[in-house]
Order: structure tokens, then sequence, then C-alpha cells
């Protein structure tokens, strides 16, 4: 790798003639700071380690992590949380590849996220002639990502930047990938062309203002509901229009369902909440609104069992026409950006919007209340070794009383269990797996989190999902970040019990029993507790939150709690011979 020809003074043909020279290492990091970026999530190596290091001189925040696919996990979740595509710099071949999975994960949940990575030179790689790394990055990552894009001269970083930012954030967000060949980084030019060449991106991400005609259809099949029904996905919490989000759903007087990422938009105690009685409201409503949720698996497609015998008509709110009819029918689509779609439907209301039926609001709040009554003493038990409700039922109160924490999940039962019993009282405050329903995003996402927002953060995982990124609690207590992390250890995939008949070898679902996971965070200098019951884990959570120390507890769960895949077991084919 070239060393930077950094910004020096170069003899021209006239002898006495000098002009300033600029280089492919300082073209990108100003194209980054043109456009406010800020930080930088990356594994150093071959051929951007000197790139990490000037970056950082710079005065761009650069987090190293110890594995690529959780920086890349970070700049997803950075892109949802900030509406800005967040940066992951990772080397050529092996480190790209790790990187790939996080860049379709943000894609599939629409976060906003651009991965770099440096590469082999193309003469090489099209002859296949055998260079270090030698890959087609830009061939593999393409279908996998919104667009993608390789710059292969300096005078063109500019514009190659800004088309990545601009195809990240507008539209539906997505990940992008951006190739720069190792050769790029030397390039020398002069410094005042170079500086003319880099583009700030001016309104990447345009309001789409939707159609009027599209607006009252929408209000006229609405009006005519006898059981309606408000969804809110997490493309409603990227949106930031919470206030007009909540406006409309006060004002519409309709119950509304959060998925688990929109939770806390509107507080999960607001009394038109329907949460608590989910299963209710998807089986019996006739008109259901769909804003910034899609009608993929989580929702059962929009039929089947989960959606009941009465007819459904419905109303989608989205960015994308193409989502439009993606599973049923929909009677009343919008096409457009969700703030600019709510604020056209709270103007169409007008002053005076009838509310729903008397009958339905009464069936659905009789619902919820006899459902959290229910579960209310599940959530009090001080058992040991603790079950998964008496230990979500303390993390439920801490983060009741600590609303501004940002809660990420991760896991089967762990996640399951967590989406229904910790509510959320502020938006975008829990941070989990999303559509894909990809393990391993925990410790990516509590890094993110703490450093894009600055918050604390609860980190809540199974043990088997914790194993995916564990590693990165040594980032988490290289950067001091106020992180707690909770793992909640059955000894086991799904639960700790399951044998292996055929040898002595454990069942391919068990873990080592007894495992001390906090030890590990105690080996770079942070704090492990080990809880064995409900009030230690209470006295634990607090006095991490509390001191903003990183912080591992070692949840200590019945090995027989859980079921398998949690609430998705019939995802999981059986064997038919295991059948009968």
């Amino acid at each position: 790798m070239p060393e930077a020809a950094v910004k020096e003074k170069r003899e021209t043909t006239a002898p006495d003639a000098q002009q300033e020279l600029t280089d492919g290492f300082h073209l990108i990091i100003d194209a980054f700071k043109l456009n406010g970026i800020e930080t930088i999530y990356g594994v150093p190596g071959i051929p951007i380690t000197d790139f990490g290091r000037m970056a950082q001189a710079a005065g761009i925040r650069v987090i190293s992590f110890r594995h690529e696919q959780n920086a890349g996990y970070a700049a997803s979740i950075a892109g949802f949380l900030t509406k800005q595509p967040g940066i992951c710099l990772t080397v050529s071949a092996p480190g790209f590849l790790n990187g790939l999975t996080a860049l379709a994960h943000a894609t599939t949940n629409c976060f906003p996220m651009i991965l770099v990575s440096g590469s082999s030179e193309r003469e090489v790689v099209d002859l296949q002639q055998g260079d270090y790394e030698e890959m087609d990055q830009l061939a593999i990552a393409k279908p996998l990502c919104k667009a993608a894009f390789r710059v292969l001269h300096a005078q063109d970083i500019g514009i190659g930047l800004a088309r990545a930012i601009r195809a990240a954030v507008s539209g539906r967000p997505g990940g992008v990938y951006l190739d720069l060949p190792a050769k790029l980084f030397g390039q020398v030019m002069n410094a005042d062309a170079g500086k003319k060449s880099l583009v700030k991106v001016i309104d990447p991400a345009p309001s789409q203002i939707p159609a009027p005609e599209a607006i009252k259809r929408a209000l006229d099949v609405l009006k005519n509901a006898k059981r309606p029904l408000i969804i809110l996905g997490k493309g409603a919490a990227y949106a930031q229009a919470d206030d007009a989000i909540g406006s409309l759903v006060e004002k519409s007087g309709v119950p509304f369902l959060p998925m688990s990422m929109a939770k806390g938009i509107l507080p999960d105690t607001h009394p038109q909440c329907a949460g608590a009685a989910r299963s209710t409201v998807l089986k019996d409503s006739d008109v259901v609104m769909l804003i910034g949720a899609r009608l993929n698996w989580l929702l059962s497609h929009g039929k089947g069992k989960t959606w009941g015998e009465a007819p459904k008509k419905f109303i989608q709110i989205d960015i994308e026409p193409k989502e439009m009819d993606s599973n049923v029918e929909i009677a009343a689509p919008v096409v457009g950006d969700i703030g600019s779609c709510v604020s056209a439907l709270l103007l169409g209301m007008g002053g005076n919007w009838p509310a729903p039926p008397a009958d339905w609001i009464k069936a659905v709040s009789s619902k919820r209340e006899e459902n959290v009554a229910k579960m209310a003493p599940r959530l009090m038990n001080n058992n040991a070794p603790m079950d998964y409700h008496g230990a979500l039922g303390v993390l439920r109160t801490i983060v009741k009383e600590r609303p501004d924490a940002i809660f990420v999940n991760e896991g089967a039962n762990t996640l399951d269990l967590a989406r229904g019993i910790v509510d959320m009282y502020q938006p975008r405050k829990r941070l989990d797996v999303g559509t894909w329903g990809v393990m391993g995003i925990g410790m990516g996402y509590a890094v993110g989190a703490a450093i894009e927002t600055g918050k604390p953060v609860l980190a809540v995982e199974g043990d088997s999902a914790f194993g995916f990124s564990g590693m990165e609690v040594e980032t988490i207590c290289r950067y001091k970040l106020p992180v707690c992390i909770v793992i909640f250890n059955n000894d086991g995939i799904y639960r700790g019990t399951d044998l292996n008949s055929a040898s002595s070898d454990p069942a391919t679902t068990v873990f080592v029993k007894g495992s001390r996971y906090d030890k590990m965070i105690e080996a770079f200098g942070g704090v492990g507790v080990n809880a064995t019951t409900p009030d230690e884990l209470k006295r634990a959570v607090n006095a991490a939150m509390d001191s903003g120390k990183p912080t591992l507890i070692n949840a200590v769960i019945d090995p027989a709690a859980g079921s398998e895949s949690g609430r998705i077991g019939n995802l999981n084919p059986q064997s038919a011979l295991r059948k009968k």
C-alpha cells in the first residue's frame, strides 16, 4: 500500500512553479466531511489501514470493531436512528464478505447504510490473475443492496460518494456498496481541482407528496369502518414524524398496534394501544391502516388464521409503490413519504372526525385489560433459577423508570417474550432484529446506539444470540460506552435440556452448563455480575445504568424455560417420520 501523497508541494514543468496536490485518501475524507459524516464503523487492515488513521486525524470518529459484521450492524442502526447513511469501512475480500450480511440486513430493513470496502486492482481481477484477496466485490454486492458503485479515478470520488448517499436515503432507504480499489487511495491530483470535484448532496431525500385522490380514498375507507385498526411499523419510527402520527391516531380514535421497533411512537400504555390485544384486533378488525408497516411474515402476509374470517380492507401508506398488493389487495394505497402522507390525512380529516363504534373500542379495551391482568402475577415471581417472565418483569420496571434508555433486544424466547412484556415510552428506543429476524445484531447495535445518541443502552440478549457478537464487549470497554448487557443464560439454544441419544456429544442446541459470561467483560476491565434471582438482577441493572460503566450481567435462567424457536416454531420444519 503506497503512503499518502499528503498535500505536498511538487514542481511542475516550470522549474520555479509549484502546485498544491492532494490524493485519494484526503479526497475521500474531505468528501465525507463535506456531507456531514462524522463517524465511521469498521475494522482496519489492507488496504484501508492508513485511511482510518487519516480520517481519525481529520476529526472523523473511527470506531474500530473486532469483526466487520458487527461494525456493519452498528452502521445500519446509526442510519435508522439518524436518517443519515451509516458508514461501515472494511478491508477487501474476507472483510468485505463479513460486512455483506449487515449490508443485506440494512437493505431488507430499509436502513440507510453505505458499506465502503477497499478492493484489488481491476486489471488483475478482470483477468483473474490471482491478486491478494482478489474478488469482484461489486458483482457480489449488487444483488444484496439497493445500489453499488465503484470509483476508479480520484476526480470521481465526490460524485461516487454523492451517488451512494443519495441512493441510501432517497425513496425507500437501504444499503449501498461503494467499492474503492487500492490504487485509488494513492492517486494524486491538483488540490484545487480536487476540491472542486467534491459534491455536497442537496436534499438527498426529498418529500414525496401523496396524490389528493389517494388521501380522499383512504379517509373514505377509514370513515366507513366498523372495527378499524392502525398498525405502526418501523418505517413510521424511521420517519421521525412522531407528533403527526400521534395526532392522527388520537384524532381518529382508532386502536393502534405497534410493530416491535415502532413501540414508543405513542407510549405502550396509551389507552388506544392494542399491543396486549394483538390477536383480537388482527382477527376481528375490518379496516386496517398500515403506516410504515409491510404485510410480510411478521404479519402473516395479511391472510390466514391470524386475520380471522372477517373480510378486510387495507389502507397502506408507503413510499414504495411496488409494496402495494404484494400479498393481498390494498383497497386504498397512499404512496409518499410518511410525514407528508400523515399530514395530508390529518388535513383531510377536518375538525369533526367521527369516533369508531363504541362496541369495538370497548371490546379491544376489555381484551387488553384481561390479558394485562392475566400476565401480571407471572411478572412478579422471584423464582430461582429465574424464568423469562420473572426476569423480564424486572426489566419492564427498569425501562419504565428509565424511558430515555435504548433497549436492544435479540434472541429466540428472550426476544419474543420481551416484545410483549417490556413497554416502551419514547420512539426509537427499542432496537431489535427487525424484518429479517437475523441473530447477532446485539453488540453492533449497542455500540452504534451509544455512539449516535449518547444515551445509556440496555442490551438484553439470549445466550445463543450473544455468541454471534460477544467479542465486541472488548470494543464496548475500549470506548468506555454506557452499555449494560444482560444475557439470559439457560444453557442453550431455546432451552438447555435437550439430549443426544446417539453418542456422548452434547445435543446440538446445548451449551456448556453453568457458563459465566460475566467473566468475559472482566477480562477487559468492565463490570461482571452473576444474577440468580429477579431481585439480584434488578440491583445489578440499576447499578450499571447509574454508573454508566460497561457491564455484563449473567442472568441465570431455568434451562427448561423457553420453547423451540420462541413463537415462530411453525417456521421450523418437522420430520414426517418424527410425527409418526
